[in-house]
């Protein structure tokens, strides 16, 4: 497995390619905890977290007790926290979350399973924490603690102001985490104020820690626990006093700290030309200055010597960075003559948002675009839009005298369903049929906004996301297949691929790889089709990453922005928003794309109204 540790961060931290590897990294020291303590006649005891992060990590650990024999018999768990007040039964109580995705799946016994109870009357809670602790330490004390790390730098549910030597108790969810697991929820207003949770010292108790961050969007509060002061504002931070503490990270979570987004300002670096230009590129924003106004002094001051010494001087080094980025403005995409162009959109929404100026060009260009929509994108249409949508079909049906009978067995399945629902509870087969159907034209009406007619519109609606949950299924065989099979029958000169790997469900990260993984298959059988990443709902590309830009004047932007629109169900609020962005996506698309022009223009570079970036895959 590929790993490197990263140097001058407070807790031993290593870096994996992707959470694959981190996951397998993590189970095979669990395997050895266990198999050690086995030999010593003892039992080992786990703290366990939940969430998304450690979904991988617990999904190896089934496969190597079912396919390897590893024994969890002789294992005592202790989970870190739970929502208060929250049943056993509720589809987002972790003890049911738990059983799901763990428990069920190894031979744990009940009896040793340890999850704090969210049923409790409130008068009783205190005397729960109390023996809470009292049982960890009677088990011999946690062997093994596992955490994730939320924005706030929260690990469990302790928020900022924990103290150091807090307990398990009940704890006030700040805004920010409640905003976070607004998704699970189905809306912020759903999800519980309080949670019980471990305390920093029960977690600082443990023999050993790992705590596991994968993602962008976790890279900012990653560095602050790493690299800041010991602070109860950010308690991951106190693992910097832990004896036997480390971070997991994939790439895309270490990408803030000092090693990773400025490894010169850490120690001596070899500068490759990645390195020279996201230095360069930095240096030139920093100073207000054009690339080619850059001064010597400009590099003494910003700690950048050696590179002035071993590639300077800055005229030569500005030169460089602007005819690279000069060679990024493309206002033909595809080249000249006619070509297919495949374009992968994980949700029906994602291509007009990430690319929809360039999906204009190349249409406009004579290029025959086809658009792939990976997913259904059901789960993200409230159900006021369905219920409309059943409204106006019923209504439709009985103006023209179209079945009105079975129409009216549907809508009153529909209403009966909704009046008793229940927040985070699954919709029923009808209801995921409407609002698939909803995603679809929507889809549909975008893509004729661009150009792109409906027979050049395929909908995957690939198996891993069938769950009718925000949890997806892990990628199916046949998924990958169907992907294959579809760049086969098109042969497209190009294809693009959501590159945003953040998004708050991970559905563009499990897209994502379906592709890779059908892309290298194809290429074994000749296929030489060239490979670019987009992004623009989450997150857009550092300046230095960009291989191409695509020039959008005032009438592109303004259709682009059309297109978007069509997606009714998901403007003005979408059901998931992200964490950290509560602009509509049309803005955040709009402000992106003027925003990397204006840099283009800080650069000394020509000035565009607008620019969509684009990275190109390489194996």
């Amino acid at each position: 497995m590929a790993s490197h540790y990263i140097p001058r961060t407070k807790v031993p931290t290593i870096v994996f390619s992707n959470s694959n590897q981190a996951a397998r990294h993590i189970a095979l020291q669990i395997e050895e905890i266990i198999k050690q303590n086995l030999v010593q006649g003892k039992f080992t005891v786990l703290g366990l977290p939940t969430g998304s992060t450690p979904v991988g990590l617990y999904r190896e650990l089934i496969r190597m007790h079912k396919m390897e024999g590893l024994d969890f018999s002789k294992v005592i768990t202790f989970n870190l926290d739970e929502y208060y007040p929250l049943d056993s039964t509720h589809p987002q109580s972790y003890q049911r979350w738990m059983r799901e995705t763990f428990f069920d799946h190894v031979n744990i016994p009940d009896n040793q399973i340890n999850i704090p109870d969210g049923t409790l009357a409130f008068e009783k809670i205190e005397e729960f924490c109390i023996n809470y602790e009292k049982k960890i330490r009677q088990a011999g004390g946690l062997d093994l603690q596992l955490l994730g790390i939320g924005r706030t730098g929260h690990m469990g549910f302790n928020e900022p102001g924990s103290t150091r030597h807090s307990r398990t108790r009940l704890a006030t969810l700040d805004a920010v985490t409640r905003r976070d697991a607004a998704q699970a929820f189905f809306g912020e207003e759903n999800v519980p104020l309080r949670a019980l949770t471990m305390g920093v010292g029960t977690i600082m108790d443990a023999r050993k820690v790992i705590l596991m961050a994968y993602g962008e969007h976790k890279a900012p509060i990653v560095a602050k626990a790493l690299e800041g002061p010991v602070s109860e504002n950010v308690t991951a931070s106190f693992l910097q006093e832990h004896q036997d503490a480390t971070y997991i990270l994939d790439q895309a979570a270490s990408k803030s700290l000092s090693a990773i987004d400025r490894p010169w300002a850490v120690g001596p670096v070899s500068w490759n030309d990645t390195l020279i230009r996201k230095a360069v590129i930095e240096l030139s924003l920093k100073t207000g200055k054009g690339l080619l106004k850059l001064s010597d002094d400009d590099f003494r001051e910003h700690e950048l010597y050696e590179l002035l010494r071993e590639h300077g001087p800055a005229s030569v080094l500005g030169l460089k960075v602007f005819k690279q980025l000069m060679d990024t403005i493309c206002n033909d995409p595809a080249g000249t003559g006619k070509k297919n162009i495949l374009v992968f959109s994980p949700h029906p929404d994602d291509d007009v948002i990430s690319m929809g100026g360039t999906l204009i060009r190349l249409v406009e260009q004579g290029h025959k675009v086809f658009v792939a929509y990976m997913t259904s994108g059901n789960i993200a249409v409230f159900d006021h839009d369905a219920w409309r949508f059943t409204d106006y079909a019923a209504a439709f049906n009985s103006l023209f005298e179209i079945d009105e009978k079975q129409t009216h067995q549907v809508k009153e399945r529909v209403r009966n369903f909704l009046d008793k629902k229940v927040p985070g509870q699954s919709d029923t087969d009808d209801l995921l049929k409407i609002k698939s159907l909803i995603r679809e034209t929507e889809a549909r009406a975008a893509a004729l906004a661009c150009g792109i007619p409906p027979e050049q519109l395929e909908f995957m609606n690939l198996r891993f996301y069938r769950t009718g949950t925000i949890a997806k299924a892990p990628i199916h065989p046949a998924d990958i297949d169907d992907i294959q099979n579809l760049i086969a029958k098109l042969n497209p000169y190009q294809i693009y691929v959501a590159g945003e790997l953040s998004d708050p469900h991970g559905t563009h990260r499990v897209c994502a790889e379906a592709i890779f993984e059908a892309v290298r298959r194809a290429r074994t059988k000749g296929d030489s089709s060239e490979i670019w990443l987009y992004r623009g709902a989450w997150e857009e590309w550092e300046p230095q990453d960009l291989e191409r830009v695509v020039p959008l004047g005032p009438e592109e932007l303004e259709r682009k922005k059309m297109a978007i629109f069509r997606h009714q169900s998901q403007k003005d609020r979408a059901m998931f928003p992200g964490n950290s962005d509560r602009r509509e996506f049309w803005q955040r698309a709009e402000d992106r794309n003027l925003g990397t022009a204006r840099m283009f223009d800080q650069l000394g570079l020509p000035e565009f109204f607008a620019l969509e970036g684009f990275v190109q895959w390489k194996e």
